[in-house]
């Protein structure tokens, strides 16, 4: 019961942060993760020809991050220079004060980060948000094509992408060597189910988790599968043929008593740390982001744990080999006064090769920009604190999955928020907490959401 509550009240916070791919514990490595009390910060620009630019962000770090890049952008631009003023907001009040402001036409922002989750509620009716194709175009051919496809709608892009959020898997190469395994000889499901059973009988510990306060691994497998949380015209599909499958192979790994749900309901949550640190558990299928978790609060693990593709349904099965999880899609308001000079400095602050390089350095992410992975400068970098934890080059896994980066529908619909809180509230709980029947389970959830969509 107490596993259920946590992993209630966990899936409640994930709800807010759904896919920054955050927490609501901050710290200086991660960017994505702090939505702290509401603060102000504006840059220092020297000259009388500069323009303004009001920017609303949920993300404290964002703030440092702005300003350092458009101090770059100045250099580069002297004829376009900009002073941003930035707005710290709590999250729920940040995107409700957004909300207000695009219905009355009045009090916005010229740029605001919108989080994945909210995202297609301002996707519909009347758009107040600037289309960004033209500006995304300079940067297209090496930015990841399902980032942008997160934040568009009928062909027109709205949001500019923080990161690619690509779920891999972190095998802690140490535990699982003493324990006679290779990680590098998993390629398949089936093979890691294999592997943590093998691990179990050798270890008595857990190899990896199931998880209930989010759907990171679910996504991950629905997505390679072909399946969806809704189909192609928009209907919700939760007790869908494919979802039905993941969930039941889950829990068949459940059941072989190597596979266990962890404290918090998943990898990224401040009761789950301590169990990974102490080796209760040795494997977590992740986005890439967690790197930062790991540099911050698995500290005892450094120079254990391995960056790796993750297994796949079928070896030879290549067009959605992974998925992108967490994001923040940073907007212009059409009806800025600057809107067209905001949008060209945003698409330099989060797309050009410059920022991308400081996405890694500072932040630890996937940068969306894929120019930058092959600059061994930068992602061979022995001073890099991320390169100095992991065993082996993250950037070398990040090249075997480029063109196999799929993203989910259900992401761009505004039924996503309400499809995640059931699955991590009650879908997921029902399953591996309470051991309930796959079938019945997401029959009722498709029940539950319909009445729900109906009002």
């Amino acid at each position: 019961m107490k596993k259920r509550v946590l992993g209630a009240l966990a899936c409640a916070a994930m709800a807010v942060i759904l896919a920054a791919g955050c927490s609501t514990k901050g710290s200086s490595g991660e960017a994505e993760s702090k939505a702290a009390s509401a603060g102000k910060k504006s840059m220092e620009v020297a000259g009388s020809d500069v323009t303004t630019i009001n920017v609303w962000t949920f993300i404290e770090l964002h703030q440092d991050f702005y300003v350092n890049m458009a101090e770059k952008w100045n250099e580069a631009h002297p004829d376009k220079k900009v002073k941003l003023v930035l707005s710290n907001m709590p999250y729920d009040d940040m995107h409700n004060k957004l909300s207000l402001a695009l219905e009355s036409g009045e009090g916005a922002p010229d740029v605001v980060d919108i989080e994945l989750g909210k995202f297609p509620a301002f996707m519909v009716g009347n758009i107040g948000l600037m289309e960004l194709n033209d500006v995304i175009d300079p940067y297209r051919d090496n930015i990841v094509k399902s980032r942008l496809g997160i934040y568009s709608k009928d062909g027109k892009e709205y949001g500019l992408p923080t990161h690619v959020g690509t779920t891999v898997a972190f095998y802690n190469e140490k535990l699982l060597k003493d324990a006679g395994i290779n990680y590098q000889d998993i390629k398949t499901w089936d093979q890691f189910k294999e592997a943590g059973v093998k691990y179990h009988e050798a270890t008595g510990k857990y190899f990896s988790c199931v998880e209930t306060s989010a759907s990171w691994m679910v996504n991950l497998m629905l997505a390679q599968k072909g399946g969806d949380y809704v189909d192609e015209k928009g209907n919700l599909n939760l007790n869908s043929k494919e979802l039905t499958e993941v969930l039941e192979y889950i829990k068949g790994m459940q059941e072989t008593g190597a596979f266990a749900t962890v404290p918090g309901g998943q990898p990224d949550n401040e009761e789950a740390y301590p169990s990974y640190n102490t080796g209760e558990y040795a494997v977590q299928i992740m986005p890439f982001w967690q790197t930062s978790r790991f540099v911050n609060y698995m500290k005892d693990l450094k120079k254990q744990v391995a960056i790796s593709t993750v297994p796949v349904w079928n070896e030879n099965d290549k067009e959605v080999a992974t998925i992108g999880g967490g994001g923040t899609g940073t907007a212009i308001i059409k009806s800025g006064k600057n809107a067209k000079l905001a949008a060209e400095v945003m698409a330099y602050i989060k797309l050009s090769e410059d920022s991308n390089r400081e996405v890694w350095n500072v932040l630890g992410f996937d940068p969306v920009n894929t120019a930058v992975w092959t600059d061994k400068s930068l992602t061979q970098n022995p001073d890099n604190q991320f390169i100095q934890y992991f065993t082996n080059y993250p950037f070398d896994t990040l090249l075997k999955t480029k063109d196999s980066i799929g993203l989910l529908r259900a992401y761009t619909d505004e039924k996503y928020p309400s499809i995640n809180n059931e699955l991590c509230t009650v879908t997921l709980n029902s399953i591996f907490e309470d051991g309930k029947d796959v079938k019945e389970v997401l029959d009722s959830s498709q029940e539950t959401l319909k009445n729900e969509f109906k009002k």
